[in-house]
C-alpha cells in the first residue's frame, strides 16, 4: 500500500519507538499534521513557541536517553527553533528536528516563509538533511536517528519540502543502516587502556574528573565501581552531576568556576588526572596555562575531536564510557590477582586524603542559615529535604542554576537537567515539561529566576492543556542575578540594565493560566510552602520566593584565573 510522504514520516517515528513529538503547526507542515490527526500511536504536544518545543524535546531526551523529536514549520518556525537546537548541540543531546520547507520549485525564490534551514543550522547540528525525493524519507529518518543517538550524541535536522509530504510512495523502513563515512568507535584501544591502568594505580595524588559524557554514555554504574574500588577522590562537572552520588564521601562536589574549594584545589595539585566523558570546558579549566600544572592526564571520550582540543593529554582513550570503564575495571581487578585498593600507594593516598580533608574544612558553601531574609541556598536545601533528594530538577541559567548544582546533592544520573554549554535562559520550564511527560509519576521541579522564567513563560499554557503538575521554584531577587554579581565584582557596582523595574505578579500570572500560585517572603515560611506545593499532586504550583537581593554565588573563579585562585567570600 502506498502512503503519502507525511504518512511515511509518522510510520518512521513509530518504527523508532517515538512516544511524543513537540511542535507547532504552520503551512509547510500541514500535511504532516493531518497525518498526525489520523493516528493515535505518536502523541503530538502543542507548545506555545517553537523554542519551547526544542527545550521540551531536549528535557525528554536528557531524562530518558532517547532522542527527543521536534516538528516545526518553515521560515520563522525553523528560526525560532535555532536556540534550542544550539542548546542541544552544545550539551550533546540526541534530537531530531523536522522542519517544513516551501515546495521544491520555490526553494531559492524568496518564497513566503522560506529560509535556508540547512544552511542556518549547519554549525549547530551533528548533521542535517534536505529531502528532495519522497523515496528518500524512510532511509533519511533511519540515518538521522542513528547519527543523533550514537557516538557523541547531538541534534539532527531534517528539512522537508511541503510537496514531498503530499506525494505517494510504497513504505518500507530499513531494518539497519550502514553509513560508510560514520562509524563511531565503541571499545577503547587495549594498549592504551593498559597504559592508563598502570598510571592510575601508581598515582600518589589522583583525581577523577567526570563529565556529562558518563551520563550520556550510561556509564554511571561503571564509574561508581571504578571510583569506589580505588578509593580515589572524584569531582564532577555541572553536566555530570549525579553520575556519582553527591552523598558519597569520595565525592568532592562540582569543580570549576563555581566549584568547591576542595574540588578545585584537588584538581590543581593532583599528579594524575583521570578525565572521563568531559571536554575540558573553559568554565572548568579556568586559565588553560594554569590548569593542573603537575598532572599527567588520561582522557576517555567517545569523540576523538575532543581529545587534546583544549588541554594536551598524555594517554587518550577513544571509546564509549561504559565499555572503556568495564575494560579498565577488569584490568584493575585482574592485575596481579590483587584487589584494586591493594595495588595503589596506600601511604601516598592517605596523605592526599588528609590534604583534601583540610581543604574540605574550609566549608566553602557555608552561608547565613539564620537569616530572616530568604537565602536562595536555604530554599534549595529545603527543597532537597521535602523531595528526599529524589526529584527530577530542571533549571534555567544564572545564580539559581549554580545554587541548585551546589546545594541539591544529586545521587542519581539523569535527574539534573540544565543548559550547560550554551547557558540558555528560558530552558527550565519547557525542559521540565519534557521530563514530566517522560516520567509522569515522578516529581519534577523547575528551579528558575524572575528573569529566566519570563523567557518561555507562555508554556504555562501548555502545562495547563496537558495537565502537567510541575512545581516551579522561582528564586526572585529582582535582578538578573549573575549579571548583577559580575557587575558588583568587576564593574564597580555599575548595575547597567540588570535590575527589573516592572516585574509581574507571578502568583496572579500563574493563576491566570489556571495554576496555583504561592508567594513566600519569610524564611520561616519556606518549608511549609514547599510541603504544601508538593502535596498537590495534580496541579502545577508556582512558588515565588522573594530572596536576598545581594546574595552571591561562592566560590567564584574570576576570568583569567587558575583553579587555585578562588574568591571564597
Amino acid at each position: 500500500m502506498e502512503l503519502t510522504g507525511a504518512e511515511v514520516i509518522i510510520e518512521c517515528l513509530k518504527a523508532e519507538g517515538v512516544d511524543y513529538v513537540f511542535g507547532y503547526p504552520g503551512g509547510a507542515v500541514l500535511h504532516i499534521y493531518d497525518a498526525f490527526y489520523k493516528q493515535d500511536d505518536v502523541q503530538h504536544i502543542l507548545v506555545r513557541h517553537e523554542q519551547g518545543a526544542t527545550h521540551a524535546a531536549d528535557g525528554y531526551a536528557r531524562a530518558t536517553g532517547k532522542a527527543g523529536v521536534v516538528l516545526v514549520t518553515s521560515g520563522p518556525g525553523a528560526t525560532n527553533a535555532v536556540t534550542g537546537i544550539a542548546t542541544a548541540y552544545m550539551d550533546s543531546i540526541p534530537m531530531i528536528v523536522i522542519t517544513g520547507q516551501v515546495p521544491k520549485h520555490l526553494i531559492g525564490n524568496d518564497a513566503f516563509q522560506e529560509v535556508d534551514s540547512v544552511g542556518i543550522t549547519r554549525p549547530i547540528v551533528k548533521h542535517n538533511f534536505l529531502i528532495n525525493d519522497v523515496n528518500d524519507i524512510a532511509e533519511t529518518f533511519k540515518k538521522a536517528f542513528y547519527v543523533a543517538t550514537t557516538g557523541r550524541p547531538g541534534p539532527v535536522v531534517i528539512d522537508i519540502p511541503k510537496d514531498i509530504t503530499a506525494e505517494k510512495v510504497a513504505f518500507e523502513y530499513p531494518a539497519e543502516i550502514d553509513m560508510r563515512s560514520y562509524n563511531p568507535t565503541v571499545k577503547g584501544h587495549n594498549g592504551q587502556i593498559k597504559r592508563a591502568v598502570d598510571m592510575i594505580v601508581k598515582a600518589e595524588r589522583p583525581m577523577i574528573y567526570s563529565g556529562g559524557g558518563v551520563i550520556l554514555g550510561n556509564g554511571s554504574e561503571q564509574l561508581r565501581t571504578f571510583t569506589r574500588s580505588l578509593g580515589y577522590p572524584i569531582t564532577q562537572t555541572l553536566m555530570g552531576l549525579g553520575a556519582f552520588p553527591a552523598s558519597d564521601p569520595l565525592s568532592l562536589g562540582m569543580l570549576g568556576m563555581h566549584g568547591t574549594y576542595e574540588a578545585n584545589m584537588g584538581m590543581h595539585h593532583c599528579d594524575v588526572l583521570i578525565a572521563i566523558g568531559a571536554r575540558f570546558d573553559d568554565r572548568v579549566t579556568g586559565a588553560l596555562e594554569k590548569f593542573c600544572p603537575e598532572a599527567k592526564i588520561i582522557h576517555i571520550d567517545v569523540d576523538p575531536a575532543s581529545i587534546s582540543k583544549n588541554v594536551k593529554v598524555d594517554i587518550p582513550i577513544v571509546g564509549e564510557v561504559a565499555p572503556v570503564l568495564d575494560a579498565i575495571n577488569a584490568q584493575i581487578g585482574q592485575k596481579g590477582g590483587k584487589a584494586a585498593a591493594e595495588q595503589t600507594n596506600k601511604a601516598a593516598l592517605e596523605k592526599w586524603w588528609a590534604q583534601i580533608n583540610e581543604w574540605r574544612a574550609q566549608d566553602c558553601l557555608k552561608y547565613d542559615r539564620e537569616s530572616e531574609i530568604i537565602k536562595p541556598q536555604f530554599v534549595i536545601e529545603e527543597l532537597h529535604k521535602v523531595t528526599n533528594g529524589d526529584a527530577f530538577i530542571t533549571s534555567d541559567v544564572g545564580q539559581h542554576q549554580m545554587f541548585a548544582a551546589q546545594y541539591y546533592g544529586f545521587d542519581k544520573p539523569r535527574r539534573w537537567i540544565n543548559s550547560g554549554g550554551l547557558g540558555t535562559m528560558g530552558f527550565g520550564l519547557p525542559a521540565a515539561m519534557g521530563v514530566q511527560l517522560a516520567h509522569p509519576d515522578e516529581t519534577v521541579a523547575c528551579i528558575t529566576g524572575e528573569s529566566s522564567i519570563q523567557m518561555c513563560i507562555q508554556e504555562l499554557s501548555t502545562c495547563k492543556q496537558y495537565g502537567m503538575p510541575l512545581k516551579i521554584i522561582n528564586l526572585n531577587n529582582g535582578y538578573m542575578g549573575m549579571v548583577r554579581q559580575w557587575q558588583e565584582f568587576f564593574y564597580e557596582k555599575r548595575y547597567a540594565m540588570s535590575y527589573f523595574d516592572a516585574l509581574p505578579d507571578f502568583v496572579a500570572l500563574a493563576e491566570s493560566f489556571g495554576h496555583v500560585g504561592i508567594k513566600v517572603e519569610k524564611s520561616s515560611d519556606v518549608r511549609p510552602a514547599l510541603e504544601e506545593a508538593f502535596k498537590q499532586k495534580d496541579r502545577l504550583v508556582f512558588l515565588d520566593f522573594i530572596t536576598d537581593r545581594e546574595e552571591n554565588v561562592y566560590p567564584m573563579i574570576p576570568a583569567g584565573a587558575g583553579l587555585n585562585e578562588m574568591i571564597l567570600v
